[in-house]
């Protein structure tokens, strides 16, 4: 399957503004604990350059990075965030503006409706497809899960060894890091497309 994290430039202003917050939280934090770039570097695994990027809001972070930090700085990743929830916060994305991703026989389409900020551990997708329409995915990473919920149609799900059938109105859930396919065994109803949204969820990427 083609790669899920293309980022449009709307999302990635607003993660650099928010990653401006993000920086004042990890040099006070870091001053807090009375070290130096130096040692905030060496705890974390985090490069020096990088840290001093963060705290001038001249990089925007990914969530493994965040992680390494909060954990050299003894403090649970909600509160190293904790400043992104003190401002309002309400993005606007026009249709046209919304990355699509197109199944290699061309009849599946998965509209990309999550934040970029969080494409890391968490993306998720409005799906769109024809009667027939085959999407085949590479495993990720390890202990990722995935959620298909059907709204109209019937899809059907293969995870490894395991197949299952999913209708309007249901829901399942699969392991994703192993190699899994979806398939729409029947669309809507008058020519509509079968309509579902996928979320998954890669675990693994927060350790890493």
């Amino acid at each position: 399957m083609a790669d899920k994290s293309p980022r449009n430039a709307q999302s990635e202003a607003e993660a650099l503004a928010f990653s401006g917050q993000l920086g004042k939280t990890i040099q006070r934090l870091r001053k807090a604990y009375n070290l130096s770039l130096s040692e905030l570097s060496e705890q974390s695994g985090v490069a020096k350059s990088i840290i001093s990027q963060i705290e001038r809001n001249e990089t925007n972070p990914t969530l493994a990075t965040i992680w390494r930090l909060s954990q050299a700085l003894d403090v649970s990743i909600d509160r190293v965030l904790s400043a992104a929830h003190d401002a309002d916060f309400v993005e606007d994305i026009p249709p046209n503006d919304m990355p699509v991703l197109t199944s290699e026989d061309g009849k599946m389409q998965l509209t990309i409706i999550g934040w970029s900020k969080t494409v890391e551990w968490l993306q998720w997708y409005d799906v769109a497809a024809e009667t027939g329409a085959v999407l085949e995915s590479e495993g990720h990473q390890r202990g990722s899960i995935e959620c298909l919920s059907v709204l109209s149609g019937t899809f059907e799900v293969v995870a490894g060894q395991e197949t299952r059938r999913v209708e309007a109105g249901g829901t399942v859930r699969y392991r994703c890091d192993r190699p899994h396919t979806v398939r729409c065994l029947e669309a809507g109803t008058d020519g509509a497309k079968g309509r579902a949204t996928m979320v998954c969820i890669l675990k693994a990427a927060v350790m890493e």
